[in-house]
């Protein structure tokens, strides 16, 4: 995929926690909670570290959502918002890591496409009045593959399937071991025999690749794609 500057990035406030690098960033999606019996997400670095997760708990599409951080701190909390127009949600970016009062003014809002091409129409910055559009397009009908686009067509993120990717390289052995090991300890948990690979890992859909271009800040485009996730019902 083609390194991408664009004139307006998604720029995060929390630059200097990590959430934003100059250079193309690859991350694993898990799409598994941490919670036993749980709907949600667990999203590792390169190095197949933990660095973000939603836990859903035993509901899945829920109406509020938290895209948290390893240790429990909120990121954002992210909220369906009762219109005439459906499927809009908002983000809510939290500066404590504790839940945001939803009277504030959302970071972000989604808004559920149902003609044209997009899937959804993105506006960010409404916090600090820098507002910036985007879209989420999907690959196919049903599929969790999707890429984000600035408004003049420029890919600032993508998702892709397993498959679409090496599997062999140093970052994804990295966090496909760190899989292994979580996976196990759900299945001792469940106590239930899952179809696996031979390695341990359940394949297919529930492992997906996400590429952000530089100077994108990280969570904000994790808590896109769980909006999204969250309208195809896939957390």
């Amino acid at each position: 995929m083609a390194k991408v500057y664009p004139q307006a990035p998604l720029l995060s406030s929390s630059s200097s926690s990590g959430y934003l690098t100059s250079k193309q960033e690859t991350f694993t999606i898990w799409m598994k909670s941490l919670i036993v019996n749980g709907h949600g997400c667990t999203v590792f670095d390169s190095n197949g570290q933990i660095v973000y997760r939603v836990d859903n708990y035993d509901s899945r599409g829920r109406a509020k959502v938290h895209l948290m951080d390893l240790k429990g701190q909120i990121l954002f909390s992210i909220l369906r918002k009762k219109s005439k127009f459906l499927g809009v949600w908002e983000g809510y970016r939290s500066s404590n890591g504790k839940e945001i009062n939803p009277k504030n003014t959302p970071s972000f809002q989604v808004r559920r496409c149902f003609k044209g091409k997009s899937a959804c129409k993105v506006i960010v910055g409404l916090d600090k009045n820098q507002i910036q559009q985007y879209r989420i397009e999907s690959w196919s009908s049903g599929k969790s593959a999707c890429k984000i686009l600035d408004k003049s067509g420029r890919l600032v993120a993508e998702v892709v399937t397993l498959f679409d990717v090496n599997l062999f390289d140093h970052a994804h052995i990295a966090c496909y071991r760190s899989m292994i090991f979580i996976s196990y300890w759900l299945m001792v948990l469940k106590q239930v025999k899952r179809k696996q690979s031979t390695c341990g890992v359940v394949l297919g859909e529930d492992v997906l690749t996400l590429v952000v271009e530089p100077f994108m800040d990280h969570s904000l485009i994790v808590g896109l794609l769980v909006v999204y996730g969250l309208i195809n019902r896939k957390l």
